[in-house]
């Protein structure tokens, strides 16, 4: 090999070593060196982990046979997402609502209020009780801040505008769901984080307290402080994780009930015999939160087809249903409107109806008002 060739094969490898040096602290500092992964689970929460029946001892498992996304799929995923050129995102800013203070400042006496605060966020009030579900308010659903799906709109709300809360739940640890920036912000408000099995090590590890966090298997309950709500975790259909290893934390779909209203809030979930139990237990229900975006034939087991939303509704015997988990991120092949497009053409004709606020618009169910196609404008 002659000098010459020895010269520019050192020179490359050492741009080879420093883009490689460029590339780890990029990624070290975007996940603000590592915090956002979270924490694994030790002692006494490992220790009530492996009493629950769904852990294996060293994961959680689905009650049924379920494929998450297979590894021979990569490639191919891969590849539609460069070659699949769908209108994945809109083409301009979307018109969200900005809800006022004022619209908060008394609860409603009976009846549900909700807004819509994009993918899985929903505030709820319900009974005079206050409920944030999967506060999500990053620009980028992942652990890195300069890298992944990120936001097609703001945040109707700044946390800091967001009214009193009696409590927040956390379905799972997915960075879709959880925000670590946002719960530890609304953790310095005192709110109790009501979450899955093993999702309280992230919560620790984040700085916040013990005694703001209440972990529960599926069919365990606790009962807010104001003795009128008791919120329960029922089953699901999905799995978790924020880094390398899966399904080290449970997943959870939720009940919510008054004393005279009831709420079901799905998390993330693909189509499962469990619905069926939980209505046999529960329904029917005042409201359902039901996702209907994010599916694929890649991973038909965890993720809900807007036609099988329609079917949980019917099972759960949901009087109202509020589409969630679509038109806030880029995450699936679909165009960004189909899912709420396959929804409603699917929908007519079937039972209960179906409310669909722009994000950011403050609803009350007794007073529902004509909801307009904002998707299309």
């Amino acid at each position: 090999m002659s000098k010459k060739r020895k010269k520019w094969l050192n020179r490359l490898l050492k741009l080879s070593l420093l883009l490689a040096v460029i590339f780890i602290l990029t990624i070290v500092i975007s996940t603000d060196f590592f915090r956002s992964f979270g924490s694994t689970v030790r002692g006494d929460d490992l220790v009530r982990l492996k009493r629950s029946p769904h852990f294996n001892g060293k994961t959680f498992a689905n009650p049924v046979a379920t494929q998450v996304i297979p590894k021979f799929t990569f490639w191919g995923m891969m590849k539609r997402w460069w070659s699949e050129k769908g209108e994945r995102r809109p083409r301009k800013p979307l018109a969200i609502a900005t809800p006022h203070a004022d619209e908060f400042r008394n609860p409603p006496p009976t009846g549900i209020r909700l807004a819509w605060l994009g993918h899985s966020t929903v505030l709820l009030e319900v009974e005079g009780v206050r409920i944030l579900t999967d506060p999500v308010w990053a620009k980028r659903c992942s652990p890195s801040s300069l890298a992944g799906p990120k936001r097609f709109h703001p945040p109707p709300l700044a946390i800091d505008d967001l009214p009193h809360l009696d409590a927040i739940i956390i379905s799972h640890d997915h960075y879709d769901h959880l925000d670590r920036t946002a719960v530890k912000k609304l953790a310095c408000r005192g709110v109790l984080f009501i979450t899955s099995l093993g999702v309280g090590s992230h919560l620790k590890k984040w700085g916040i307290p013990p005694r703001q966090i209440r972990e529960l298997d599926w069919w365990e309950s606790h009962t807010l402080d104001s003795g009128s709500i008791t919120i329960t975790a029922t089953p699901a259909r999905h799995f978790s994780g924020r880094g390398l290893s899966r399904n080290r934390t449970f997943w959870s779909s939720w009940v919510i009930l008054g004393k005279s209203k009831r709420i079901f809030f799905c998390g993330d979930t693909g189509m499962f015999p469990g619905f069926t139990e939980i209505a046999e237990k529960y329904s029917p229900f005042d409201l359902t939160l039901l996702k209907i975006g994010a599916y694929d034939r890649f991973w038909p087991d965890v993720h809900l087809h807007p036609r099988e939303t329609l079917e949980v509704n019917r099972i759960l015997q949901g009087k109202t249903m509020l589409p969630i988990h679509w038109g806030t991120f880029n995450l699936a092949f679909h165009p960004w409107q189909e899912p709420i497009q396959t929804l409603l053409h699917a929908a007519k004709g079937q039972p209960g109806q179906i409310i669909t606020p722009r994000p950011g618009q403050v609803v009350d169910l007794d007073h529902l008002p004509a909801f307009p196609p904002w998707w299309e404008e």
